[in-house]
């Protein structure tokens, strides 16, 4: 395909937000109408890459332990397509800015002289709590809200002090494999063993589930349930709220 910009492309990195192709943005399909290349994620739906039927498809998944391509491959990919003349979208799950490395992204278009833009998408914890009518903040039970990535490196050292406990919600993003030691982690920095906890898992596409358990046991909650990703932990009272089955009858204790 010939390029649609003929002397300067350009990227427009594009949040295709949390799985269901209905909460795409106007602005996103629009930016989809007219790409000539589509670098995306390997979690996107494809009935959102139907809305670019012209484009040249290039899939960078990844994968916990696979990566298709390293991070600073794919930014050298969008430039060299960019300096090709076409118009480059960067098709990524959830919000580019929300644990999708955008900002890394964004950094190397910069650098090489290349135009890009960002079209924000519905982040997967807002899609994710939505469904389940778990709201993440509410004037009785959560002031504030805090989102961390539950796949880091050494995460016993990290500090996550004053993210969860009364008052405050905490979503971990990518923190089903490593629930246990996450809630060992929160425990251990004084979190209460009997703190609500919620696991929301499909977000917004078709089987979505929403469980309800208490951290001490969400690592048996998420085995038992043989929940897999991609999935939310909401962390908080707000977990108590919306439509989440209990699956222990240890939480009734504490409802």
């Amino acid at each position: 395909m010939a390029p649609s910009v003929p002397l300067t492309g350009r990227v427009t990195l594009v949040g295709a937000g949390p799985g269901a192709p209905d909460l795409l943005t106007i602005r996103a399909v629009r930016a989809l109408a007219v790409a000539d290349v589509v670098v995306h994620d390997g979690l996107i739906d494809p009935a959102v890459l139907d809305f670019a039927p012209g484009a040249r498809r290039v899939d960078v998944s990844k994968r916990r332990a696979r990566h298709t391509l390293p991070q600073d491959e794919i930014g050298a990919l969008l430039v060299a397509e960019a300096r090709a003349g076409y118009n480059v979208v960067r098709l990524k799950g959830g919000d580019p800015f929300v644990f999708g490395r955008g900002g890394e992204e964004v950094e190397a278009l910069l650098a090489a002289g290349v135009a890009v833009s960002v079209v924000p998408g519905v982040s997967a914890a807002l899609g994710a709590a939505a469904g389940a009518l778990i709201p993440l903040t509410h004037r009785d039970h959560a002031s504030s809200v805090s989102f961390v990535a539950g796949t880091c490196q050494n995460l016993a050292e990290q500090d996550w002090a004053g993210l969860a406990g009364k008052g405050r919600t905490l979503v971990v993003y990518m923190g089903v494999t490593n629930s246990t030691g996450i809630a060992d982690k929160l425990m251990a920095d004084g979190l209460a063993p009997e703190t609500p906890c919620a696991i929301l898992e499909r977000g917004t596409l078709p089987g979505a589930r929403a469980l309800r358990t208490l951290l001490a046991d969400l690592g048996r909650a998420v085995e038992d349930n043989a929940v897999v990703s991609p999935a939310l932990l909401v962390i908080g009272d707000v977990a108590r709220l919306g439509t989440a089955v209990d699956v222990l009858a240890a939480f009734q204790e504490f409802a």
